[in-house]
């Protein structure tokens, strides 16, 4: 039997020292409960993903040196720790190989017994690995007693083939884990059970597969590790958005050995060493215990459902981007409509109603109802509700351009300074007491370009930026299941810009249900105006919509970071050229 420790860690990118701190905490926990192997996240000891920090020499020297800290003190245990190697540090002799990668320390007996090297490096999506790292060429098998124990780095996992194979093929590994920093999108642990689960059944193996959690940045990483046994049933899985020290007893020998299966590659993989040279073994002096009790069995954490997971990784990636950046609290404009409602409730359960003013910046055109509206919320969630009408500040404006403006009608300008003056007031607050303004436009507006640059587009994190304006709905609906925080009157009302009289969304731009299946379509599926008319939605509607995309993208490259729930959010997932003038042909 081993027992493994999978530590899902909340490691902030860049704090080189405090995540050797809380690395030496978790492998003194791990090994005061038996634990025989601690495993760590990918690229734990600097947090993932540095990015260009990894560029910086000095970077890469301090990861180096905290990494020999830190094994000299691992002893009575073994511990896998992700950390970039391969760059010359401390004018040590060269290397045989002096590229940078992205690496899996094996700690042990007070050193470092062995480097893997990440295979796969993933470059789509979010992800540009091959900007920083050379991919490795062998698997690495460790020898613990009689067990044998293949390591992998995240995408390895996901692509067949390559050192997870070679380890279990010809390394003989019955346990392959795999160190990994694999952001959230909806549904994601889904997708990594049912992948892994296959996994295991093709090489007959147990998976051990240790997350990241907590929130960088655009991304959230949600935790959720497992342990799946060679018939792909999951034995063991880590609470999801929360940190854990997930402890398995996993007993080797139901282990079966490799099936014959047809290849289905993720990506590309780089050309293998030669056979003889695929696979390194390393013997560690430490066993496994054989004579300690074995763990009382418990079933694994629950799966949150659609909702419950989107809200958790908004939270998540809202409180950390809040603490990790250094502000005291956040500050955002509550306008009584559903989604400065829902970004509200968001970051007090993110940071506690103590952390969140809200600001209520009624004008001539907001209605009794909403600003009453704003008020309820505000009682019922504990929050600061300040109240500061613009509707002087308005007139002070239009005084001023009154000579400029006399030859032109009154149009979309005017609505606009309306939200250009209530930015301008929130980010004052900010200035004044060092808040965070956290902005309130969703997906659906920002894909359209329904948003006001330096009006409510002012701020520094955007909390629903990812978030589709049906899913606000969701979301609302699904945070008050327990009781009514949110108004009731919020959700059912039309939504409205209250920027003039008798204005409703609806007034310019489709319904949303009907937007939100457009814009998945566009922007999340990369499908063309004809494959979505094709679909069943209306092509008139469908090219505006698509028109309306395009030539938004210089307001959305100059919007705040916001949470990514999906596959495809704005930011670094999707970089269009503001100056572009291709125009989809249509088909006859």
């Amino acid at each position: 039997m081993v027992r493994l420790a999978l530590c899902q860690a909340n490691l902030p990118v860049g704090d080189i020292n405090g995540n050797l701190e809380r690395l030496r905490v978790r492998i003194r926990e791990a090994r005061s409960r038996g634990a025989d192997l601690v495993v760590f996240p990918e690229l734990a000891l600097t947090g993932y993903p540095p990015e260009d920090l990894l560029l910086k020499p000095g970077f890469v020297r301090d990861a180096a040196a905290a990494l020999r800290d830190l094994s000299a003190g691992v002893s009575g245990i073994v511990a896998l720790v992700g950390a970039p190697d391969g760059v010359l540090d401390d004018g040590a002799a060269p290397r045989a190989d002096p590229r940078l990668h992205n690496g899996a320390a094996v700690l042990a007996d007070g050193g470092i017994a062995a480097f893997y090297h990440k295979h796969h490096l993933p470059n789509y999506a979010v992800f540009d690995e091959r900007r920083y790292f050379t991919p490795g060429r062998q698997a690495v098998v460790i020898e613990l007693g009689d067990r044998r124990l293949g390591v992998t780095v995240c995408e390895d996992i996901w692509v067949a083939g390559g050192p997870a194979e070679w380890a279990v093929r010809e390394g003989r590994a019955e346990i392959v884990v795999n160190l990994s920093a694999s952001p959230y999108h909806r549904a994601k642990g889904r997708e990594r059970e049912q992948l892994f689960a296959a996994r295991c059944v093709d090489h007959g193996c147990f998976l051990a597969f240790c997350n990241a959690v907590g929130g960088q940045d655009e991304l959230v990483f949600d935790g959720h590790s497992l342990v799946i046994a060679p018939d792909g049933t999951v034995l063991a899985r880590g609470k999801q958005f929360e940190e854990e020290l997930l402890i398995v007893d996993v007993e080797p020998a139901r282990a079966c050995g490799p099936r014959t299966r047809a290849r289905d590659g993720r990506r590309p993989e780089p050309a293998a060493a030669p056979r003889a040279a695929r696979v390194a073994v390393v013997p560690l002096s430490r066993g496994a215990s054989p004579d300690r009790p074995p763990l009382e069995p418990r079933p694994p954490a629950h799966l949150l459902c659609a909702e419950a997971e989107v809200y958790r990784a908004l939270t998540l990636g809202t409180a950390d981007y809040i603490r990790k950046n250094g502000f005291p609290g956040a500050v955002l404009g509550l306008s009584g409509g559903i989604d400065s409602a829902l970004a509200l409730t968001v970051a007090v359960d993110a940071i506690g109603p103590h952390g969140v003013t809200a600001v209520s910046l009624p004008s001539r055109y907001t209605a009794a109802m909403n600003r009453e509206d704003a008020a309820i919320l505000a009682e019922r969630l504990g929050v600061r509700l300040i109240e500061l009408p613009i509707e002087d500040l308005a007139a002070a404006y239009g005084a001023v351009l009154a000579a400029p403006f006399a030859t032109a009608a009154p149009d979309v300008t005017e609505e606009n300074l309306q939200a250009r003056i209530r930015g301008n007031i929130v980010m004052a607050l900010s200035n004044k007491f060092g808040w965070l303004v956290l902005t309130t436009g969703n997906k659906s507006e920002m894909s359209v370009g329904y948003a006001t640059l330096y009006g409510d587009m002012a701020g520094g994190f955007a909390v629903l930026k990812d978030v589709l304006k049906t899913w606000v709905y969701r979301l609302a609906v699904w945070r008050n299941r327990d009781g009514e925080v949110i108004p009731q009157r919020i959700i059912d009302k039309p939504p409205t810009a209250e920027l003039r009289e008798n204005q409703l969304d609806s007034d310019s731009l489709p319904p949303y249900d009907l937007l939100d299946g457009i814009i998945e379509a566009y922007v999340e599926q990369d499908r063309s105006p004809d494959e979505i008319a094709s679909a069943g939605f209306e092509r008139d509607v469908v090219e505006r919509v698509a028109q309306l995309v395009d030539r938004a993208e210089y307001k959305r490259r100059q919007a705040p970071p916001g949470v990514r729930i999906s596959t495809r959010a704005f930011g670094k997932d999707r970089r269009l050229p503001i100056t572009n003038r291709y125009v989809p042909r249509r088909r006859p």
